[in-house]
């Protein structure tokens, strides 16, 4: 665990004498448990993480982990999905965000445009005008809906 040192000082005719050193450990801030535990979940990816997993992870109790879990559901991080696991219930977590890829945007005609210089919102060359650029939104429409069978 961090801890936190403290080093106390009397000045006396502008000259500083030590009085004493004290040390102390540092519990972890309820929202730092929870930022863990979201990094954790979304780690996880879309296979999510059983609930029993991040707190063992985390190194913290059950009840814990429980609390911790509910808090980010109730702020809309993550959702929470009934699981019977080893003949137990629990919870599968998932994060409601997922980390930003690049692999999203590599064919992005927009990188390599040699106009792109001179393209900018309002302008004669713009994004709003670029048949490139649409096609290219209309495409990745079209593969996002084919990967997950939405029609």
């Amino acid at each position: 665990m961090p801890t936190r040192q403290y080093i106390f000082f009397y000045a006396m005719d502008a000259t500083y004498y030590l009085v004493g050193c004290q040390e102390e450990t540092l519990m972890p801030k309820e929202n730092d448990l929870e930022q863990k535990a979201l990094q954790l979940i979304m780690n996880s990816g879309e296979e999510g993480l059983l609930q029993s997993e991040l707190w063992r992870k985390m190194e913290a109790s059950s009840r814990e982990g429980s609390r911790i879990s509910i808090k980010l559901e109730k702020k809309g991080l993550i959702y929470r999905e009934r699981e019977l696991s080893n003949g137990r219930w629990t919870y599968r977590l998932y994060s409601t965000r997922q980390p930003v890829s690049i692999d999203s945007i590599l064919t992005c005609p927009c990188l390599t445009c040699e106009k792109s210089i001179r393209c900018g919102a309002g302008g004669r060359i713009s994004p709003n005008k670029c048949d490139l650029l649409t096609q290219w939104i209309l495409d990745s429409i079209r593969k996002e809906t084919s990967l997950t069978g939405d029609n």
